[in-house]
C-alpha cells in the first residue's frame, strides 16, 4: 500500500520533469494564458489553479445539510459540515495542502502541480495534477473491531485539463482514480474511477457562475450512492473569491462526493455550501 501511496506522488513530478524537457527543444514564441479559473475548485472538482509561490489560503469550507426539510432543521443547519483547509505555494508549480473535514472526521494530505500553460498561439490547455492521501479517523472500533489503521487510508490521483475558450468561457476534464481501503457499500471495488467535466461563465467583471459533475465508471450495481452534479457562483471581491453553491453530494473531499454522494435534485435533497478564503 506504502508503494501505491508513493506512485501517487511520483506521477506529477515525472509528467513534469517530460514536460521541461520539451520545452528546451521548443522556442517560447507564446504568451501564457491566465485567469482561466479564479478559484482553486469549479464547486466540487479541484481546477488547474495554484496558490502562488508561498502564498498561504487557509480555506473555511462550510456546506449545510440537505434543505428538503425546510425549517425544521433551518434548511440543513442542524446537519452541517465543515472544512478547514490550509494551502501553502512551495513553488511557481507546486503547492500542498492539509485539511479536516467533518464528515467522517477525515483528515487529508494533498498536492497540486502545474504541468502545463495554456498558450494564445501555442499549446490549448492548461494541466495540473492533484494528489491526496485521506485518513478516515470516523470508523469506529467498537462497531468495526477488525478495523486496522490501513483501512481508514484513501488515496486519489487525478489529472485536470483545462481550456480558456474565450474571455468568459472556461472549461476542463479530470480523469480521476481513487482508492479506498475501507468502502461502504460492500460490492463496490476498492480501487475505483471517475471523470469529472466543469465549466466557468463570467457573468460581469465580478460574478461568475460554475459547474461540474463527476461521473464514477465503475459504481456497483445497486449501490445507494450518485454522481455528484453541482452548480455555483464565484463573487470577487479585492482579490479574494467567495463561494456559493448547491450539490446533491455533502462531502468534500474527493473521494467523498465522488463515492458518497446520496442526494437527489428530483426530490429537493441537495445542500447548500459555501467557501471562504483568506491569504496570508
Amino acid at each position: 500500500m506504502k508503494n501505491l501511496t508513493y506512485l501517487f506522488y511520483l506521477l506529477p513530478i515525472l509528467f513534469y520533469a517530460q514536460d521541461d524537457l520539451l520545452d528546451g527543444l521548443e522556442p517560447d514564441q507564446s504568451t501564457t494564458v491566465t485567469s482561466t479559473w479564479k478559484s482553486l475548485k469549479v464547486v466540487n472538482f479541484e481546477t488547474t489553479k495554484l496558490v502562488a509561490k508561498n502564498e498561504f489560503q487557509l480555506i473555511i469550507s462550510h456546506r449545510f445539510g440537505s434543505v428538503e426539510n425546510g425549517f425544521d432543521d433551518l434548511f440543513g443547519l442542524d446537519q452541517a459540515v465543515t472544512r478547514f483547509q490550509f494551502v501553502y505555494g512551495l513553488t511557481d508549480w507546486m503547492h500542498i495542502e492539509a485539511s479536516r473535514s467533518s464528515f467522517n472526521k477525515t483528515y487529508q494530505l494533498a498536492s497540486k502541480f502545474k504541468l502545463k500553460q495554456q498558450e494564445t498561439t501555442g499549446f490549448p490547455f492548461s494541466i495540473s495534477a492533484f494528489t491526496a492521501v485521506d485518513i478516515n479517523t470516523g470508523l469506529d472500533k467498537e462497531v468495526l473491531p477488525k478495523i486496522e489503521f490501513e483501512n481508514r487510508l484513501g488515496y486519489t490521483a487525478q489529472v485536470i485539463i483545462a481550456r480558456k475558450i474565450s474571455k468568459k468561457l472556461s472549461a476542463q476534464i479530470s480523469p480521476t482514480l481513487f482508492h479506498e481501503n475501507f468502502v461502504s457499500y460492500d460490492p463496490q471495488d476498492n480501487t475505483q474511477y471517475a471523470l469529472g467535466l466543469g465549466a466557468r461563465y463570467k457573468l460581469t467583471n465580478r460574478w461568475s457562475i460554475n459547474a461540474d459533475y463527476g461521473y464514477h465508471l465503475n459504481r456497483a450495481d445497486g449501490s445507494p450512492f450518485v454522481n455528484p452534479l453541482s452548480v455555483g457562483f464565484d463573487l470577487e471581491t479585492g482579490g479574494h473569491v467567495f463561494q456559493l453553491h448547491f450539490t446533491n453530494s455533502q462531502p468534500m473531499l474527493t473521494n467523498g462526493f465522488l463515492s458518497q454522494g446520496t442526494g437527489d435534485w428530483t426530490d429537493g435533497r441537495f445542500f447548500f455550501g459555501f467557501n471562504l478564503v483568506r491569504v496570508f
